[in-house]
């Protein structure tokens, strides 16, 4: 039920921590962020140079479920947070983390299907981590052969990264057409060296 709402284009969410029910979601705007057109500021830049944070991917997904939701207000509850989980086993549900030394210090996750990945949330417990790993994960959609990254909805945050927000018939079209690739997240299959996505992400921004 849930992957078949994602290819519909709804999603769920909880009201908060504590609720035991879902409620599916279709915004009337839909934010996304195009691949070509990811947004890195100088210091953003400046981050990824220095090689201060490790990326993995899927190496502690159910670590970045739990910092996404470790906040004063979620919509993450315990219900999402099992399938999510039975996602991941299925190699449906992905994460990026970034590690300070052995600190989990910020991550992404999300749901793959065909050549589309909704992203679900991040965090960050230091500054730039989430804003790296997004950078890395948008190297590694577009290394997979992936059209679509949904966003859900769109914030300031967001919007600084490239973020934009499209007419949810728009939307539904993207959507259909992502459905239909054969993309791949694990086609990339090790961590690249900061020079190269950089220059990666200049020649396609």
């Amino acid at each position: 039920m849930l992957l078949s709402a994602y290819a519909g284009g709804i999603f769920p969410m909880a009201e908060h921590r504590g609720d035991d029910t879902l409620f599916w979601v279709d915004p009337r705007l839909r934010g996304v962020i195009p691949l070509d057109g990811f947004h890195m500021s100088r210091s953003l830049r400046k981050t990824i140079r220095s090689g201060r944070f490790s990326i993995s991917y899927d190496r502690d997904f159910a670590a970045v479920v739990q910092g996404c939701a470790d906040r004063e207000e979620t919509w993450i509850n315990a219900m999402l947070t099992d399938l999510y989980g039975q996602l991941h086993l299925a190699r449906m549900a992905r994460s990026i983390e970034v590690w300070d030394g052995a600190d989990l210090v910020g991550g992404v996750f999300g749901i793959t299907l065909g050549g589309a990945f909704f992203g679900e949330s991040m965090f960050s417990r230091r500054p730039d981590a989430s804003k790296v790993a997004l950078a890395y994960l948008v190297d590694r959609l577009r290394a997979g052969g992936f059209a679509l990254f949904d966003t859900q909805f769109i914030t300031p945050h967001l919007a600084s990264l490239g973020a934009v927000e499209i007419p949810r018939a728009d939307y539904r079209k993207h959507l259909t057409a992502a459905l239909s690739l054969d993309a791949h997240f694990d086609r990339q299959d090790a961590v690249p060296d900061p020079y190269s996505l950089l220059q990666r992400n200049a020649q396609t921004s």
